[in-house]
């Protein structure tokens, strides 16, 4: 099995420790700025309304979903959706979290190219991602025991079809970096945030960076495993 795989080990090894790393990041920001009040006294909920008010998307509803850091805005329904601790806390973290999200709306009002490109992308990546390895290693099963030209074809399309979903995960960054900027200069153009609340509510947006960084990294040390690993075979 791939994951007892020397070379898998050593190349992923790294990745995970930075998507640990990343996810300790997020979790510490967050957790420490929801205990620090926004001085605007605004819940999540009532300062992505007054954002999304401000640069005229009052088409756009906002939603509470359920579970922790589960935030997003999804461009197909135009509903921007906070999770529990975001929609009614009153606090920096809250405050941040939900600005970001309402970035991605002022991406989708204002066509931000990287991320109509990445919504293109989601059914292939998802599809990529799910079924890439599987095929990959059942090429491999057919090359080692019935020596089939098959199990080429089977590893190659994986490594297609995975490459797929690594270009999704770096046209993500410049997604997720992109409505932090414009979260971050929203908050301080509507007064929302003073100026000494500006550096740790970014803090808390950088910290969730983070993990896309991380997702990235991992899906780039993958493809370059499967790669290696289909070389080997030849």
């Amino acid at each position: 099995m791939f994951y007892l795989d020397p070379l898998y080990l050593m190349m992923m090894v790294p990745a995970f420790i930075l998507t640990i790393f990343a996810q300790i990041k997020v979790k510490h920001a967050f957790n420490k700025y929801s205990k620090v009040p926004v001085s605007s006294n605004l819940t999540g909920a009532e300062a992505s309304r007054r954002l999304l008010e401000s640069n005229g998307l009052n088409d756009v509803l906002v939603e509470e979903t359920g579970g922790k850091l589960s935030d997003y805005y999804d461009p197909r329904t135009k509903v921007l959706r906070l999770s529990q601790p975001v929609f009614e806390g009153r606090t920096l973290a809250s405050v941040g979290v939900a600005a970001h999200e309402t970035g991605h709306a002022l991406q989708d009002k204002n066509k931000y190219f990287p991320m109509k490109l990445r919504s293109g992308l989601v059914p292939v990546a998802n599809f990529g991602s799910n079924f890439a390895m599987p095929m990959f290693f059942i090429g491999i099963l057919i090359v080692g025991w019935l020596r089939s030209p098959v199990g080429y074809l089977l590893m190659n399309l994986g490594i297609l079809m995975f490459t797929v979903a690594v270009v999704f995960q770096l046209i993500t960054l410049p997604v997720e970096f992109n409505a932090s900027r414009r979260a971050m200069v929203m908050l301080r153009e509507n007064g929302l945030i003073t100026e000494e609340e500006y550096r740790p509510t970014k803090s808390v947006l950088s910290a969730a960076a983070l993990t896309y960084v991380a997702a990235a990294a991992t899906a780039i040390l993958t493809l370059l495993y499967l790669i290696l690993r289909s070389q080997s075979r030849d």
